[in-house]
């Protein structure tokens, strides 16, 4: 009462209009700190004592404070009715069921913190980054380095398939039993374990990377250890783990692309003359990695049981189930030809295929559940494998095109040393560097038995396009060199594969403009989903534990954009000192802008939101740059915080919040709502881009960064680490790769040598002359000795040897008959 009775003489003596402002400053630090219901009550109760309220207003707050905090009171007079009134006016989105099978399947994970506008950057930088075990590394220096050395990737083209030899090593050493766990015979790997061995194999050749990449990603191994009965585990595990099975999964149709829950695909229920219970199937597939020499088929399709036989009612749904290949009626043995880039890929078909109910993946019991199953085990996969292989192939590209850069001249210097050059190597470095945080940080979650589905996406869809960007810049870069095919092109052939990483796992633009924020938000905001659940269960209890702390949240969220745009982040925290300290901040101001939007968004497009599908893909990049640049921050800590790596990560976080900033103007300048939207697409967007969270990074910072590329030492190889690096000869011809490498050691130790024949230049010591005959007129005049002009010699046959590209006589030009004429190799 003491305290009471002088704030109440302190606030008597104020003059009003502080009184005013001291009350305006209390609730905007209330807003601000996300401050709970009973201490916005007091607070309003001490503003209403300062300011000397009339009864009539005391009267209405009173009853005010107690109709919010007596939530038996609350529910019935203000949620229940508030309810009513959402459901009759559609303002939240409906949830159908596949759509509610995918939302619950996986984990909510670190784009939960963004949606809450106020993220734990402490809790994320607690989050465990992954090392190899001793035996992923020992299976990474001995199996997988063998393998590589045995695979030539332009003979895997010519040949459209890996060797028989190759085959037979992949089996022997288990390649695909890595996801398998030991005790059924396979390595047991985590997923960063595996996620270094994809992108090890992406740097050699995209075909053996996918090879592996298939039966240990969604297919019968993952399904069978999730899902499978201790029998079907038992018996099919260790035979998948020797390879004594080739597995496949048939999952797309001609009709039915991302959007799985529409197969055709059908499996009817039947009971046998034996008694027993059996499955009559009729498919037709395309698309399926390994098909055509599988030996284990596992298949989606949509389950029928007209007699009830399985007790599941008439229409059980989508299912899974294993499929033996010398099954009458399976029809393989055809493969698609996808651009010449020859990983076995097929069309199955399957007509009146009869098989024991027990085929089902997780026997009779797990019929139905398999749209379920495919959610769930997307959900991870899609945060292993092809961030791998991307990662993989944009370290190799890094790798060649710094050494290129340095090695390839115009007008006597290299080409790095051009600003036109420059500008394509900075985002070369900058993304690769990004794609080793993305996959290493994402499968440091998933080793944790998390199951992030949002996250995974992001990992699929940007990896990918970060990948198409980094070798179309890198082919810009090589010019003539880079289209000429044949076994000196390193760039060529990954070029040429580059949209099928797009296409695979979901079209990139069903994952971009649907899943990561479409379903993203109800899946991983702190609220929505709650909210929607209740709102179709009619849960009044449900929803008002729910709604009430949303509205909290977007009126924190709110004022923290507002302040944090004002003071340019410079209220929030970071866990780090030093130079990236910024950047937590800056995050931290985006974060509630994201937020906030999200929710306005949420609240006022409602059902629509699922259509509004360019709205919905700028969310989604602003919440995948968020998370992107989190990575990078992430990457610094975990390594140490090495200054030398300062270019990479700044790159990195700089070209993200532009990224962001991009993206909320995009939103405020397209918002479809009335009033709003020219409240959004005129003050707000001014605002916006007179006080931007972020802008692209400087020519002066790209230069650091693609001078990076060029340096040969520890921060290079750093950069590239993990990926094969050949030595001598493959078949009796040097590698090309190791003949740039070689090319570029010389050309950087030669650089010396060559800057002193300038300087005799300038001084009028040489005349003069074309790069070659002033080489010899430096020996002649002494500039240089006779050592030095032999370094020289070397460097430039060198040099023109790695420049150089292939040709063929007439009769030998490489024929790239369609695959499905070939004959596949041997594999038993």
């Amino acid at each position: 009462m003491d305290l009471m009775r002088f704030l109440y003489g302190f606030l008597n003596q104020l003059p009003v209009a502080a009184t005013v402002g001291g009350i305006i400053v209390l609730a905007l630090i209330l807003a601000y700190v996300g401050a709970p219901l009973w201490l916005w009550t007091v607070a309003t109760g001490l503003a209403l004592w300062g300011l000397a309220a009339p009864l009539w207003l005391w009267m209405l707050f009173a009853i005010v404070a107690v109709l919010f905090n007596v939530r038996p009171l609350r529910r019935a007079i203000v949620t229940a009715p508030l309810m009513k009134l959402l459901d009759r006016l559609g303002v939240l989105p409906s949830i159908g069921e596949t759509e509610r099978v995918a939302l619950e399947a996986g984990t909510t994970w670190i784009e939960g913190e963004f949606l809450s506008g106020k993220p734990d950057f402490q809790k994320i930088l607690d989050e465990v980054y992954p090392e190899l075990t001793e035996k992923e590394q020992a299976f990474l220096e001995g199996p997988v380095e063998e393998v590589c050395r045995m695979t030539d990737d332009w003979d895997v083209r010519q040949r459209e398939d890996l060797s028989p030899e190759v085959w037979q090593y992949l089996k022997e050493e288990g390649f695909f039993g890595m996801v398998i766990p030991e005790e059924y015979g396979g390595h047991g790997f985590s997923a960063n374990g595996m996620n270094a061995v994809i992108a090890k194999l992406g740097s050699r050749s995209i075909p053996l990377a996918v090879t592996v990449m298939v039966p240990n990603s969604l297919g019968p191994a993952e399904l069978l250890i999730n899902y499978g009965t201790e029998e079907q585990k038992e018996y099919y595990l260790p035979r998948l783990a020797r390879g004594e099975e080739i597995p496949c999964f048939a999952l797309t149709e001609p009709n039915a692309g991302s959007d799985a829950a529409s197969i055709d695909s059908t499996g009817v229920v039947f009971r046998g003359d034996d008694g027993e219970l059996y499955l009559r199937l009729n498919w037709e597939k395309r698309y399926i990695t390994l098909a055509a020499i599988s030996t284990t088929l596992g298949l989606a399709f949509r389950l029928q049981d007209p007699d009830n036989l399985l007790g599941k009612g008439r229409e059980p749904g989508i299912t899974c189930a294993l499929i033996p290949t010398d099954r009458e009626g399976v029809i393989l043995g055809r493969r698609h030809d996808p651009l010449h880039t020859p990983f076995i890929n097929s069309p199955t078909e399957g007509e009146d295929v009869v098989v024991p109910v027990e085929q089902i993946i997780g026997g009779p019991e797990q019929a139905g559940n398999g749209w379920r199953m495919l959610s769930e085990t997307l959900a991870a996969g899609r945060g292993i494998f092809l961030p791998a292989m991307n990662t993989g192939g944009a370290q190799f590209v890094s790798r060649v095109s710094g050494a290129y850069a340095q090695v390839r001249q115009q007008f006597g210097l290299p080409i790095g040393r051009f600003e036109g050059v420059e500008e394509l190597l900075a985002p070369i470095g900058g993304l690769t560097y990004l794609l080793n945080a993305l996959s290493r940080f994402t499968c440091g979650a998933l080793d944790q038995g998390r199951k992030p589905a949002v996250i995974s996406a992001i990992a699929k869809y940007h990896s990918s396009e970060f990948n198409r960007t980094i070798v179309d810049k890198a082919m810009d870069l090589q010019g003539g060199k880079g289209i000429v095919l044949g076994p000196r092109n390193l760039l060529g052939n990954g070029y040429v594969a580059v949209p099928i990483a797009i296409t695979v796992e979901g079209s990139n633009i069903v994952t971009r403009s649907l899943i990561i924020f479409g379903q993203g938000l109800i899946r991983s905001h702190p609220y929505a989903f709650k909210e929607l659940t209740a709102l179709e269960e009619g849960d009044v209890k449900a929803f008002d534990e729910a709604v009430w702390p949303h509205v909290g949240m977007m009126v924190r969220n709110s004022v923290r954009a507002a302040l944090l745009s004002l003071s340019r982040g410079r209220l929030a925290g970071a866990p780090v000192p030093g130079v990236t300290a910024g950047y937590y901040r800056k995050l931290s101001w985006a974060s509630a802008a994201f937020a906030a939007a999200s929710d306005l968004a949420l609240m006022t497009l409602g059902g629509s939101l699922k259509i509004r599908e360019k709205l919905s893909g700028r969310f989604a990049d602003a919440l995948s740059w968020l998370y992107l640049s989190t990575c990078a921050l992430r990457k610094f800590e975990a390594d140490g915080r090495r200054q030398e790596d300062l270019p990479f990560v700044r790159w990195s976080v700089e070209y993200g919040l532009a990224r962001v900033q991009e993206s909320l103007e995009g939103i405020c300048a397209n918002f479809p709502v009335p009033v709003l939207g020219w409240l959004l697409s005129h003050p707000v967007s001014w605002w916006l881009r007179l006080n931007p969270i972020g802008q692209e990074p400087s020519d002066a910072l790209g230069k650091e960064v693609a001078n990076a590329l060029q340096e040969p030492g520890e921060r290079r190889d750093r950069l590239t680490a993990g990926i094969f690096l050949p030595e001598g000869a493959h078949s009796g011809k040097e590698e090309p790769l190791a003949q740039l490498e070689r090319a570029f050691t010389l050309a950087r130790e030669s650089q010396p040598l060559y800057r002193k024949i300038r300087d005799a230049v300038r001084a009028g010591e040489l005349p003069k002359a074309r790069p070659k005959r002033l080489v010899d007129d430096a020996l002649a005049a002494g500039v240089i000795t006779e050592e030095e002009h032999e370094k020289l010699e070397e460097a430039e046959a060198a040099r023109v040897e790695a420049v150089a590209v292939d040709a063929f006589d007439l009769e030998e030009m490489p024929v790239h008959t369609p695959a499905p004429q070939r004959a596949a190799a041997p594999v038993a």
